[in-house]
């Protein structure tokens, strides 16, 4: 699952969708609270990670846009969500602040992850070329559809959606910064 990219414009005052890849995140975003649970200071959390293992008894989660560290005292499932219990916070108006707050953790302690799969703030900002050696423009955004992710690309002409599938996303170097692509039929 997605850490959020901050959704900044990728072009300059004249236009151009070029520009140096993206500072990497401090945090990854792994989950947000929904809302308070019971009334001994637990929180239910929407898991917005790949690696629900993150919440568990011990571990080390930060709260909130600026982010505040925590560690989790227990943690359990509960119907898709997690409800997890904080060190200190005993009761639910200790934890009631916390309401809709996203569940972050630092970039470094990013999970690594397979082969051809990469974080979001890794695709967000990747020059896109053509197979045919055509510059197309800037990954801007991605979205998390059910089928497939899909790359919303910023060219000169406006946006451009790619699905992330193998028949049309040929490669990844996150060291040239770039994205090679085959447009088949259709996609322009």
């Amino acid at each position: 699952m997605p850490d959020l990219a901050d959704g900044q414009s990728l072009r300059d005052a004249n236009g151009s969708a070029e520009r140096d890849l993206p500072a990497e995140p401090r945090f990854l975003i792994v989950g947000q609270v929904r809302a308070p649970h019971g009334v001994r200071g637990e929180l239910r959390v929407q898991v917005l990670t790949d690696f629900p293992e993150r919440f568990r008894q011990g571990a080390e989660i930060w709260i909130g846009p600026e982010p505040r560290r925590y560690t989790i005292q227990k943690a359990r499932f509960y119907k898709g969500d997690v409800v997890i219990k904080l060190v200190g916070l005993d009761d639910r108006n200790a934890v009631e602040i916390l309401r809709g707050a996203e569940i972050s953790v630092p970039t470094e302690q990013a999970m690594p992850l397979p082969a051809d799969t990469f974080y979001v703030h890794q695709i967000v900002g990747l020059q896109v070329w053509t197979d045919a050696g055509q510059r197309l423009g800037v990954v801007s955004e991605v979205l998390s559809l059910p089928a497939n992710d899909v790359y919303v690309v910023d060219t000169a002409e406006g946006e451009v959606w790619l699905p992330a599938i193998a028949d049309v996303i040929l490669g990844i170097d996150l060291e040239q910064g770039r994205m090679t692509v085959h447009l088949i039929p259709g996609l322009l």
